[in-house]
């Protein structure tokens, strides 16, 4: 009895989190899986096993569109948000001494996050506007002779805003990734004579890798599924894969939503595994 009891603890330690992982994550993909085969017109939805949402989504250059420009979003604000969040990260765990005042600097760079993100979001169309801050500036300084345009309902103004939003996803694995890192490897490092970008490139940047990895993880599914900053900051002149599917539920057509979510997951998922290939960041959790 005793040896029974033993051997089934584990799984019922287990029990709690699997029922919440399976009601609050399986379940709901599996739901999302199922109504995406369902056909759907203005009347409502029917359930049964039809491809043709799929064909719709995969058959049409619309949509290929739509992902190469979520991809391509995807991608700058990635390498964006990594390189400011590793030089951020470096400055705060290499050049700040005491950690009394790491800490301190860390959360003011956290202070933009006491408010939601459609204020941050919109916080940037009085600046980047046809007679906002910066076009102001600029056309008293004599700098330009007529408004930019491009800074606002633009590529340009989503990538800014996204970068904005984001970057501390970045700037906390990696900042946590290198206040982990021995301080004996950067001395030994700097007395064979190594010098500071040596450092960095051969010390710093291999062993910051797992921060960097999940600070990708946290951007990429972040843009991937951003549709509000789209929408706002291009002035409806550009699209994403969540854009897209917000029209299409508020349009009723949620097989077809439902059908772009699940490509949309798998495409994520792909992404992801890539990079858990690349890097393991098994030792950061």
């Amino acid at each position: 009895m005793n040896n029974l009891l033993t051997r089934a603890t584990p799984y019922l330690q287990a029990t709690p989190l699997t029922l919440i992982l399976g009601f609050f994550l399986a379940l709901p993909i599996l739901l999302l899986v199922l109504v995406s085969f369902w056909d759907y017109d203005f009347a409502g939805m029917y359930p049964g096993f039809f491809t043709f949402n799929y064909a719709e989504t995969l058959g049409s250059w619309v949509t290929w569109r739509t992902y190469g420009n979520t991809l391509k979003f995807a991608f700058l604000v990635w390498a964006i948000t990594a390189f400011l969040g590793f030089w951020v990260a470096y400055f705060l765990a290499f050049h700040i001494r005491t950690t009394a005042m790491q800490m301190v600097l860390f959360l003011v760079c956290t202070v933009p996050f006491l408010t939601s993100n459609i204020i941050r979001m919109i916080s940037w169309i009085p600046v980047l506007g046809r007679n906002g801050l910066v076009n102001s500036t600029l056309v008293s300084a004599g700098v330009i002779d007529q408004p930019i345009e491009w800074l606002l309902y633009s590529d340009f103004a989503v990538v800014l805003a996204m970068v904005h939003l984001y970057t501390l996803f970045m700037v906390t694995p990696i900042f946590n990734t290198m206040m982990r890192i021995d301080r004996a490897l950067v001395e030994a490092a700097r007395d064979a004579g190594a010098k500071n970008w040596q450092i960095i490139w051969h010390v710093i940047l291999p062993l910051a890798k797992p921060g960097i990895a999940i600070g990708t993880i946290f951007v990429v599914t972040l843009v991937m599924a951003d549709f509000s900053t789209v929408q706002v900051m291009s002035g409806g002149q550009s699209a994403s894969v969540a854009l897209m599917m917000r029209n299409q539920m508020s349009l009723l057509q949620y097989p077809a939503a439902a059908a772009n979510a699940v490509v949309l997951l798998v495409v994520v998922l792909v992404m992801v595994a890539g990079i858990l290939r690349i890097v393991d960041i098994r030792k950061e959790l």
